[in-house]
């Protein structure tokens, strides 16, 4: 016959792990204790509106600090414990007093529960920095005795009478020696402004003075200073319509300590299937490079569990800034749970729906607003549509391209404009207005707009929306990338003469694989241009852009305007050798200037041989 049992864990195992690996950041001791105290008020308001104990006019946490006796001291006046609930909530390793509670006390509709624990460890937190831990308690309930609990190490305690008259509980931390920063005021109301800075509980910080330290010995009262560290009422609590622009600015400033402001913001508020609440700013970005900056905290009931949780918050929203309250998620979120966790997902799916749809609406109402603020979140949107298929398709006629006419089109203004004779629409595109000023005017001076594309998101841009079937027909072509928008007619055919013009030009150039062409440019004023096939190129720039050590030769054609002088100078044999050299010289890096800076050693030898070239002229004009 088989043996049936249960797995015992003994206190002296699993302590040394609780201390020590039990939560990553040490300082999460605090939070734990403090949320208790929270959870202790809360279970008494629920049980004042049963009817089973008073309602009190002011609920509180108090974090005392005596550093004279090296105590921090936690002090609640809420639900309070007998000794058996300290038997049986304190004494028993991970079972939670707080989900007991919710099972036997389960809010009915339009009470206010707020509940924050889930799980019975974290009371244990307190011994990562204690060398002694003492309860002191009366429970709330009639004719209840007051009791203190005492532990060295959490794993063996003693249980005695207490001379306590107040109801609540007061959690005493004798700290270690290491541990002592915890009982500097800055470092307590540091991690209080952190972790309980919008906690549901009044949250007061106080110091015990040294007697040297009073201001009056005489004046009890003068001892203690105390100082309120939370805001019961956070923004996102409110509902949308109670809130002022003033106020989702102020807490933009207070909680992100960031001055500039914010471009909008979106107001989460959800209750079915899942009760989630917060508000994500779009800030304004800087530069390119700061798009990282962003942050988004998470909290549990008012309570912070950590920022940049990706599983909750999709990867392209950490450009954002904002809080996210879920009552739903443990405070101590594990990777693994949210992964695997339904409601996560549903979660996720929401905020990103929510995101999308605010920014159409933007578009819709306020076209001139957003297109203002456009260069501030195009990475964000651009990014988002690449990590998210189904965000693009909510705010793909949301998506505008600025031109350098200073239009903003949308993908379908585009095509409207520049309508093709073939079926695709050619979206062309400078990645550097200023440099590409001539071949920019080249394309415009066709009736056609070019698009400014001058972001390092903008490669993978354009190839999503060109390879991923979303639109099938629309390419992207970089002003520099072809000619034959610019092409008037074909050029000399003569094959000898090509050949030769071809080897002059691969020598000046240093470019044997340089291909040379001849055509008649619709320009008069150009003789020359070099293009980049614009695959070949986009390949060049993303290997550069995320590097990997591959190398992708640059696949150049020069193109000769059969039009201009030079070219037709370069036509004739009869000319002097050095005259000649000269020109070709000056035509391709003229042409290069176009499209790329030239490198140190070139541009020297340009400008020398500028300077040639004009003092030649004076001189043929003495």
């Amino acid at each position: 016959m088989a043996e049936k049992g249960n797995i015992s864990i003994h206190a002296q195992n699993i302590m040394p792990v609780i201390k020590k690996w039990l939560y990553s950041d040490k300082d999460i001791f605090l939070r734990e204790l403090v949320s208790n105290g929270c959870d202790a008020i809360q279970k008494h308001k629920l049980l004042s509106q049963r009817g089973e104990t008073e309602l009190r006019e002011n609920y509180r946490v108090d974090v005392i600090i005596n550093e004279e006796e090296g105590t921090l001291t936690i002090t609640d006046n809420g639900i309070g414990m007998t000794a058996d609930e300290i038997k049986k909530y304190i004494c028993q390793v991970a079972f939670s007093g707080a989900e007991e509670f919710l099972k036997q006390y389960k809010p009915e509709e339009g009470e206010k529960g707020g509940i924050i624990g889930h799980f019975g460890l974290g009371f244990y937190s307190a011994f990562m920095v204690s060398k002694k831990v003492i309860i002191d308690t009366k429970s709330c309930l009639k004719d209840a005795e007051a009791v203190r609990w005492v532990s060295e190490d959490g794993m063996e305690y003693e249980i005695e009478p207490s001379d306590r008259a107040s109801e609540g509980t007061s959690v005493i931390l004798y700290l270690n020696d290491e541990d002592k920063d915890n009982l500097k005021i800055w470092t307590v109301r540091e991690t209080l402004e952190k972790y309980c800075a919008f906690m549901p509980v009044e949250i007061f910080v106080s110091e015990i003075k040294k007697p040297d330290e009073k201001k009056d010995e005489n004046e009890e009262d003068k001892e203690i200073e105390y100082h309120l560290v939370n805001d019961v009422n956070p923004l996102w609590m409110k509902k949308p319509a109670d809130c002022t622009e003033d106020e989702y600015k102020e807490f933009y400033r207070k909680v992100f300590r960031d001055y500039d402001e914010p471009l909008f913001w979106i107001h989460l508020n959800a209750e079915f299937p899942f009760n989630l609440k917060g508000i994500l700013y779009f800030p304004k970005i800087k530069n390119e490079f700061s798009t990282s900056e962003g942050v988004i905290k998470l909290y549990n009931n008012q309570v912070f569990v950590a920022d940049n949780i990706k599983e909750v918050i999709p990867e392209f929203l950490m450009l954002l800034k904002g809080v996210i309250d879920c009552p739903d998620l443990p405070l101590n979120v594990s990777r693994s749970f949210l992964q695997n966790d339904g409601y996560v997902k549903k979660m996720s799916d929401y905020i990103t729906r929510k995101v999308a749809d605010r920014l159409v609406s933007e578009f819709n109402t306020k076209r001139a607003d957003y297109q203002n603020y456009w260069k501030d979140i195009h990475p964000f949107v651009k990014y988002g549509c690449i990590r998210d298929e189904k965000f693009y398709d909510r705010v793909k006629n949301a998506i505008i391209f600025k031109t350098t006419k200073g239009e903003y089109l949308t993908i379908k203004e585009y095509k409207d404009q520049n309508a093709s004779s073939d079926d695709k629409t050619v979206v062309y595109y400078t990645s550097d207005e200023m440099r590409q000023a001539q071949m920019i005017e080249m394309i415009t001076n066709q009736d056609k707009d070019v698009a400014v594309m001058e972001t390092l998101i903008d490669n993978n841009f354009m190839s999503f929306l060109e390879y991923s079937g979303k639109d099938e027909k629309l390419s992207f072509r970089r002003v520099d990338a072809g000619i034959e928008e610019l092409t008037e007619k074909e050029g000399d055919k003569d094959e000898e003469l090509l050949k030769r013009l071809t080897d002059e030009f691969r020598n000046a150039a240093d470019d044997q694989e340089l291909e040379v062409k001849m055509v008649a440019l619709k320009s008069d004023e150009m003789p020359a241009m070099i293009t980049v096939d614009e695959q070949n190129r986009r390949f060049q720039e993303m290997s550069r852009q995320w590097g990997g050590g591959m190398s992708i030769p640059e696949k150049r054609t020069l193109t000769l305007n059969d039009k201009h002088p030079l070219v037709r100078y370069l036509k004739k044999e009869e000319n002097s050798a050095d005259m000649r050299n000269m020109v070709i010289e000056q035509i391709i890096d003229l042409a290069e200037m176009a499209r790329q800076p030239l490198l140190a050693e070139r541009m020297v030898a340009f400008f020398k041989r500028s300077t040639k070239i004009l003092s030649l002229a004076v001189s043929e004009e003495e």
